[in-house]
């Protein structure tokens, strides 16, 4: 059976396992271990199962992942999204369209502390949607820009996906965390403009709200001051290399910890809850590390990465051609799977590929990520779309399909972007230099 055979067969049993209700994770480890185990041993695959978790798991740059995961779930108990919420209501909640504009700013916010789009399209669409129904928000345009709002949580630093994309590929977690907040700045901006334009459309979907007087704007901004000063020291910490990646989750881990206690919304029971959330989130990322990085091995095993290069070289494509091939090909993935399980699954693959053609390391995380962060509203499978109803479960989600539209073509327009001007991507890592 030839490469292209075996990589179908591989890939649709895996999509079968997953449409049986199987966890991606272990329909990846499954199909991995089956596939080396006929294609070389038994012994081979058994080997590969008992050596690979410990290898994968027990490296030291992974450590970053747990800190940064608590200093999330600290936020979250600190009722950050709250506060940030309502200081972006204050600012831009009186336009037409504010109140889907402060959600998209607290969600940046949000995203930038906790390195989850999960985490934040839940934790936003508690604070957000009611208050946007309140003032006569149309359901599907609401939860839409909430779920948009989400995606951030991958992009702008510090990110869980950038972090295993720079283990995965070698390339500086410190610098892909600089790289992602231009790109994370832009798509602000862009998914702002989207909503402008869907209020002029149909003003309706989105009315204004009153306006909030200076007094109480500023009393707000006083109530997140002190952990947007922790954002600030992180990333400045990592820009001037006072400390590493995991040093920075450290102190942003500890800096969370002291600013909910400092506001009296953590006890004893919150904390080791806390402790636990965050070993539970923790181990099923491994869990989905391991799985991935076995099937991607097999996929290495049976040559598809280089029968995909020999591919591309014969239709003699340019590199740009390559990367619009690439964009499409997530754009499919991303219709059926969730944004880890494409990252470590595809970068083996493509990274090879993309780096001989000349593009940078960095400039490519932030493509694979900002192609990834769009999968995660794609219907019929955007993650954060069912997240979102699994929070407001009476929302129509044919009507949420509906509403993420202008936030689906602010996002295309923004990889034409980064693809068009990687300067955007590149200019702060290089200034780091």
């Amino acid at each position: 059976m030839g490469v292209w055979e075996t990589a179908g067969l591989a890939f649709g049993g895996v999509f079968l396992l997953m449409m049986a209700g199987v966890p991606i994770a272990l329909a990846m480890l499954l199909i991995g271990l089956g596939g080396i185990w006929l294609s070389i041993s038994e012994r081979t695959a058994m080997g590969m199962i008992g050596q690979l978790p410990i290898n994968a798991t027990m490296s030291y740059e992974l450590s970053v992942l747990p800190m940064f995961i608590l200093m999330g779930v600290f936020v979250t108990r600190a009722r950050m999204s709250e506060d940030l919420y309502r200081l972006c209501h204050g600012f831009v909640g009186h336009m037409r369209g504010g109140l889907a504009a402060a959600t998209i700013l607290a969600c940046g916010g949000f995203s930038a502390l906790s390195g989850s789009s999960i985490a934040t399209a839940a934790t936003m669409a508690k604070v957000a949607v009611p208050e946007m129904r309140r003032y006569g928000y149309a359901d599907g345009f609401a939860a839409s820009a909430v779920a948009a709002g989400g995606t951030l949580g991958i992009l702008i630093p510090p990110s869980v996906i950038l972090v295993l994309y720079g283990i995965a590929t070698g390339t500086d977690i410190g610098a892909l965390f600089l790289a992602g907040i231009l790109p994370g700045l832009l798509a602000i901006l862009l998914y702002i403009a989207a909503i402008r334009i869907t209020a002029q459309i149909d003003p309706a979907c989105a009315p204004s709200a009153p306006r909030t007087d200076w007094p109480t704007r500023l009393s707000r901004f006083r109530t997140v001051g002190p952990i947007l000063l922790l954002f600030l020291a992180i990333i400045v910490g990592l820009y001037q290399g006072v400390f590493t990646p995991t040093e920075a989750g450290g102190v942003g881990a500890t800096g969370a910890l002291a600013f909910a206690l400092w506001r009296r919304a953590m006890t004893w029971q919150g904390f080791v809850e806390s402790l636990l959330e965050t070993v539970q989130t923790t181990a099923s990322l491994f869990l989905v590390l391991i799985g991935a990085l076995v099937f991607s091995n097999f996929m290495n095993l049976i040559g598809l990465p280089a029968a995909i290069s020999d591919l591309i070289v014969s239709l003699g494509l340019g590199p740009y051609a390559v990367i619009l091939v690439i964009f499409a090909i997530y754009l499919v993935l991303g219709m059926f799977m969730e944004s880890l399980s494409m990252i470590l699954l595809t970068i083996p693959i493509f990274f090879p590929i993309v780096t001989e053609l000349g593009f940078n390391p960095i400039w490519f995380g932030i493509f694979a990520v900002m192609v990834t962060e769009l999968s995660l509203v794609t219907p019929p499978v955007g993650l954060n779309l069912f997240v979102i109803k699994s929070v407001i479960d009476d929302i129509n989600i044919g009507q949420v399909y509906r509403g993420i539209l202008p936030f689906v073509l602010a996002d295309v327009v923004r990889i034409l972007i980064i693809i068009a001007v990687p300067w955007l991507v590149m200019v702060l890592p290089d200034m780091a230099r």
